[in-house]
């Protein structure tokens, strides 16, 4: 289990969650979040839909992307109502509003799901969804991790105002495979400040920038003992 997601259990505060690219396949730390109401999970390993049991009773979910798992199968329809039936409050799926007539049609078109994913199965409501597809979705190289990545870091500082990061320095933290894992947990920590910078008043803003200021200050400090 990723030690990313496996936080999750010590944070039952936490509100918005950036997991994708990270080769999640297993949602159960994330049924204790109870004030969870962001969920980022793009192009991960989720082989079953049967991992949205995890997602039932968290209250405040409202927003969820799930896109380019193998759980999506390949009837996008059947996957959508599946979702949509079992997560009713949400009001936003992959990046798409969800509509009062889609959420009628679930009823009738999804699959109830009333029990947690056989672990060493693939016990899904589309099974379309193979474990061929579930091979597929690791095969990502690390250009395309570094990229998905810095995509999403970039739009989320577009709606911040901000500056795009260029390409050259994104990927400077991960020259070698064995440092992805660091390079993922710095991409999700950044996109978590970021996120919850737009929730912040000028007073806590000004907070940050001490803050900031004081650990560049530290930094410097320690790289001029350095040389």
């Amino acid at each position: 289990l990723p030690a990313q997601i496996s936080i999750c259990r010590d944070l039952p505060n936490i509100e918005v969650i950036t997991f994708s690219v990270n080769g999640i396949s297993d949602l159960e730390p994330l049924s204790q979040c109870q004030n969870l109401s962001e969920l980022y999970l793009r192009k991960n390993n989720i082989a079953s839909l049967n991992e949205l049991f995890y997602l039932k009773n968290l209250p405040r979910l409202r927003v969820l992307w799930l896109s380019e798992n193998p759980c999506c199968g390949s009837d996008p329809h059947c996957y959508r109502m599946t979702v949509l039936r079992n997560l009713p409050s949400l009001q936003k799926l992959d990046n798409q509003a969800v509509t009062e007539e889609e959420l009628s049609q679930a009823l009738v078109d999804g699959e109830e799901i009333t029990a947690p994913p056989a672990r060493r199965s693939v016990e899904n409501g589309c099974p379309e969804a193979t474990e061929s597809s579930a091979a597929e979705s690791t095969t990502e190289t690390e250009s395309e991790l570094l990229n998905f990545s810095l995509e999403e870091t970039n739009k989320i500082r577009e709606e911040l105002g901000m500056k795009p990061v260029p390409r050259d320095k994104f990927s400077s933290f991960s020259p070698r495979e064995t440092d992805l894992s660091v390079c993922s947990r710095q991409n999700n920590v950044l996109n978590a400040i970021l996120l919850l910078m737009k929730e912040l008043d000028a007073e806590g803003l000004e907070i940050v920038q001490q803050t900031v200021g004081r650990r560049l200050q530290a930094f410097q400090k320690k790289e001029l003992q350095e040389e």
